[in-house]
């Protein structure tokens, strides 16, 4: 037979001393199949088990550390039972604002997790952009649909210089050199038309010419003090003008020049003007 005890104000029973006191260990035990509180339940102990199999909740959202006031201070997440391995858990690093999987060796005790050994977690193939991705995806993506992943550099002499696993390619350069990358597989180096801040041009290869060359009718223009240094060595004539700077005889410049077309060849000194004119003076 049902019975109902109605009261006009609070009712608390007690065992013992109860919990308020701290001296309290007695236990009331509800012994009924089903117990059921119809109105909204408060625990305000320090720790709650629950031993049932399974755990039905109907709400929608479920808040942990509910008391924590000050942000970026307590992590909080689901720790793992393992037995006798250390737990998993699946936790908000507040220092790191950031979410993390793994295991540690530290218990739900704890305000702030210190020893963490990330894990692995297992996702689905992503479908549009902001999806996770898996480690399939990304290697699918880099190999191409070829199933390998290959760079090479191609020089002016058509050689290819392969990027092999474990090389770097390395693209240096000042401020006048910039790439870019445009989708789905095109890499452009740009050199800017203006060089700045160089102070020095070196060939590459040994005994290597340095060619400056102006577009089309264009000229090379030096906008300033053009210094030769001196010449290890008399050049070798060709059909070209060649100019270089030696120790000064009877010109009195100490600026040669040679060319196969002139003199068969023979180097020739840039004559001052106080030269040509002591010559013409001599020469009537």
């Amino acid at each position: 037979m049902a019975k109902i005890l109605r009261t006009s104000g609070d009712y608390t029973v007690k065992s013992g001393d109860g919990y308020n006191s701290g001296a309290g260990d007695h236990t009331i035990t509800l012994d009924a199949k089903l117990v059921r509180i119809p109105g909204n339940f408060t625990v305000n102990g320090t720790q709650t088990v629950v031993d049932s199999q399974t755990l039905t909740v109907e709400d929608q959202f479920i808040e942990v550390n509910r008391n924590n006031s000050t942000a970026g201070t307590e992590d909080s997440g689901l720790f793992f039972n393992q037995g006798s391995n250390n737990d998993q858990i699946f936790y908000y690093d507040a220092d790191q604002s950031e979410f993390v999987l793994g295991s540690t060796n530290q218990n739900s005790s704890a305000n702030i997790i210190t020893n963490i050994t990330p894990g692995n977690l297992r996702i689905g193939e992503p479908s549009q952009s902001d999806h996770a991705s898996t480690k399939n995806y990304v290697d699918t993506q880099v190999a191409g649909a070829s199933g390998s992943f290959s760079i090479s550099v191609t020089g002016d002499d058509s050689t290819v210089v392969p990027i092999a696993s474990g090389n770097i390619l390395d693209i240096a350069g000042g401020s006048n050199i910039s790439t870019v990358a445009v989708e789905p597989d095109t890499v452009t180096i740009s050199l800017s038309q203006n060089l700045t801040d160089i102070n020095s041009i070196d060939t590459g290869s040994s005994n290597g010419d340095l060619i400056l060359r102006a577009n089309g009718t264009g000229d090379v223009v030096i906008n300033d003090t053009l210094t030769f240094s001196g010449a290890a060595s008399t050049p070798t004539a060709s059909a070209v003008t060649k100019i270089y700077n030696k120790t000064a005889g009877g010109g009195g410049t100490g600026l040669y020049f040679i060319n196969s077309n002139i003199s068969s060849g023979t180097e020739g000194e840039l004559i001052s003007k106080k030269k040509a004119t002591a010559l013409a003076i001599a020469l009537g």
